[in-house]
């Protein structure tokens, strides 16, 4: 099984949707006035196996899940199980504790890419089974052609979101640029003979993250990076559990 990029970027016409997003439409008073958005459960994300990450989520989804990197253009994602099934949904609840990554808290919201460069619009998956079209369940997205609360809230989460992407984006260079990442696959049998790989992800080197120049291990230290590698690489002890999880599903 592969770790494959599940791309985090803008949910932009005419490129491939990003993980979840299957009908993204940018919100619009006009075309969405009577629609509404019920309390639903996580059950979109549990046949996924992983999930994009950003940095300001690394101490928290450290302590639950393994933080890889992507091959190629690297992008930090949290590997929710071994094979593609996340192992911390049961019927549509995720683990109690369990932290929730941020790209699942938002949807069925988004940002898509406009005419101009570096804006965003508010979208929303239009095949989320949490929409409803008119009606009276669930919170109204626009009151009197305003948007509402729950669709002010989905633009400043999602805002603080696109954010946090340019900060990882930086960190995810510098990793790169200094050459730490190495490729890396994971292999495991459990005990009644199933075997399970996991491959196509990156980790940080520890000798090569040891043998930073000083003047690197200083600048990274202000800028608050080499945190972010201590998270990630303390992370990849959660394969274990991981395997543990895996063994009793």
């Amino acid at each position: 099984m592969s770790v494959q990029d599940p791309a985090v970027d803008s949910l932009d016409n005419g490129t491939p949707s990003p993980l979840f997003y299957r009908e993204p439409e940018a919100l619009s008073s006009r075309l969405h006035a009577d629609w509404r958005l019920k309390s639903g459960d996580l059950g979109f994300a549990a046949a996924t196996h992983v999930v994009p990450i950003v940095v300001a989520e690394f101490a928290r989804a450290s302590r639950w899940y393994p933080v890889l990197f992507t091959a190629g253009t690297p992008s930090p994602v949290a590997l929710l199980g071994l094979e593609p099934r996340n192992l911390f949904v049961t019927d549509g609840v995720w683990t109690p504790q369990a932290y929730v990554p941020a790209y699942v808290r938002r949807y069925p919201f988004g940002f898509m890419a406009t005419s101009e460069p570096d804006r965003y619009a508010l979208a929303i998956d239009a095949a989320s089974d949490a929409v409803v079209r008119g009606g009276e369940e669930g919170e109204p997205l626009f009151a009197d052609g305003e948007p509402g609360p729950l669709t002010r809230e989905a633009l400043k989460f999602c805002d603080a979101f696109q954010g946090e992407a340019a900060a990882t984006s930086a960190f995810c260079a510098a990793v790169a640029a200094q050459g730490l990442l190495v490729d890396r696959r994971a292999e495991a049998v459990l005990p009644d003979g199933r075997r399970f790989g996991v491959e196509g992800f990156q980790v940080i080197d520890p000798e090569r993250f040891g043998a930073l120049p000083a003047e690197v291990v200083v600048d990274w230290h202000q800028r608050g990076w080499l945190g972010l590698a201590h998270f990630h690489l303390a992370s990849l002890d959660r394969f274990t559990d991981l395997l543990a999880l895996q063994g009793a599903a």
